[in-house]
């Protein structure tokens, strides 16, 4: 669940037709992170059903389409499949930017799961 102290987006970058996502963070941060990260990655029930994890979906389009924010704590992504059932929190797109900054792309997609409350890499 979000707080009153966790970061905030202060801008977004992602060009059309671009690989990856820039968010840069009230915080001073600035994340990078590889579409193909977000998509596999999406957090809707529908990618990953209701248990209390997130685990990469391999073979996604990644294809980032449009964004739009949801109400004032998230933003929703539409991929060129079509997919927009992803809300994606801020508080996630933060501590995923972080695990992708610690981790490096490759290594985050090969987690097996990361836990959906806290965003923290599980134990394999």
């Amino acid at each position: 669940m979000s707080t009153q102290n966790s970061p905030r987006p202060t801008g977004i970058r992602a060009p059309h037709g671009a690989s990856t996502f820039s968010i840069s963070w009230d915080n001073g941060k600035i994340h990078q992170i590889e579409n193909q990260l977000l998509r596999g990655f999406c957090p809707c029930a529908g990618c990953q059903g209701h248990s209390g994890t997130i685990s990469f979906q391999h073979g996604r389009n990644s294809d980032l389409r449009d964004i739009k924010q949801v109400g004032n704590y998230a933003l929703g992504l539409t991929w060129g499949d079509q997919h927009d059932t992803g809300i994606y929190s801020f508080e996630y797109l933060h501590r995923l930017g972080e695990l992708r900054a610690q981790l490096g792309a490759a290594q985050l997609m090969e987690l097996e799961t990361i836990e959906r409350a806290s965003v923290v890499a599980a134990q394999k």
